[in-house]
């Protein structure tokens, strides 16, 4: 057999073998996000608060605006920093004067969580535009009013044009309109990887250690848990085969059933420290500690390797942005209160 049959023979094994494990990932119940702009919208779009252009420039300008908090200093942005992974890269989420999470809670990454089932770590909110309220009014947080929020917005003839051309003349600017037209920008925040691309036929764009990495990740059965498109985003069982090891660092327990949000997968390699409040920093340690805790089984550091490399291929690309120029404070916006 000469040189040219010997390679082709070997492509020709390595493509079966890419697509075996693209089936297999897809059985395991994976999703890739959708390379169609079309397919995508259908998954991000909310019939009851549509997708314009408008709409999301505007939610742009309010999510990066630090003047909707008490403070003014505080934005959507301080606590899920585009600029990396979507989340702030401390362990419990800290907010107005300083204060951590009374619950030691760690702020997830706000990329990719238009395809979360529910949102929190409870699940208590149902898709985005119900979790931007929670944040901006919690103390600990934002720590605003509505009446606030109303009170800025309306301040500013910028804001106040760009809600019309955003709604209509006729549009009445309130607190839910606000948080509605910020979740209408984050949901436009998806990040395709490697994987996506894999998934979706591309059979080279993850390397042969990724794909072996994919593969102990199946048979391991972490795919149990962290599925679907955002790998995660949905309410799962936790502690199953044994107890977190910091699982005393904040008081909480999940919603009423114990049941905690799968955290994505999706651009982990950003967005350390890990687990819901934040006290695993090495990726190697968390899945070794999820292999303990949820599936009962020791995972080597041969496996742990293995699957890491997988979760580099989840990093994906990032919508181009820019800080957004947002409009003048009036005699008439709120002053800051750092009380």
């Amino acid at each position: 057999m000469d040189m040219k049959s010997t390679i082709l023979i070997a492509l020709a094994a390595s493509s079966l073998m890419a697509g075996n494990l693209a089936n297999d990932a897809k059985n395991a119940g994976l999703v890739p996000i959708p390379s169609s702009t079309t397919q995508l919208l259908k998954l991000t779009d909310n019939p009851k608060n549509p997708i314009t252009n408008n709409k999301v420039k505007l939610g742009e300008k309010l999510y990066f605006d630090p003047r909707l908090s008490r403070s003014g200093l505080i934005s959507c942005n301080t606590c899920h920093n585009l600029s990396e992974g979507g989340d702030d890269g401390v362990g419990p989420a800290t907010g107005h004067m300083w204060r951590h999470n009374p619950h030691h809670l760690n702020s997830p990454t706000v990329y990719n969580a238009v395809f979360f089932g529910s949102q929190f770590w409870d699940g208590r909110a149902k898709d985005l535009e119900a979790q931007a309220q929670g944040p901006t009014l919690a103390h600990p947080e934002m720590a605003a009013t509505k009446e606030h929020i109303v009170a800025v917005v309306k301040s500013m003839p910028t804001y106040v044009t760009e809600f019309k051309k955003a709604y209509g003349d006729n549009v009445k600017i309130t607190f839910e309109k606000v948080t509605d037209t910020i979740a209408t920008f984050e949901r436009t925040l998806v990040t395709p990887s490697p994987y996506d691309s894999f998934l979706n036929g591309y059979k080279e764009a993850m390397t042969p250690k990724q794909k072996e990495g994919l593969k102990t990740f199946i048979q391991i059965g972490c795919a149990s848990c962290h599925n679907g498109v955002a790998l995660g985003g949905e309410m799962g069982a936790f502690n199953v085969t044994a107890t977190y090891k910091y699982m005393n660092v904040g008081d909480f327990k999940g919603d009423k059933n114990g049941m905690v949000k799968v955290p994505t997968l999706r651009n982990i390699t950003e967005t350390a420290p890990y687990f819901h409040n934040g006290m695993i920093w090495n990726l190697k340690d968390a899945i070794k500690e999820m292999g303990r805790i949820q599936l009962g089984t020791k995972i080597s550091d041969k496996q742990a390797t293995s699957i890491e490399a997988f979760l580099g291929s989840l990093t994906g690309k990032k919508p181009h942005m820019m800080i957004p120029q947002l409009p003048a404070s009036t005699p008439s916006t709120p002053k800051p209160n750092l009380n």
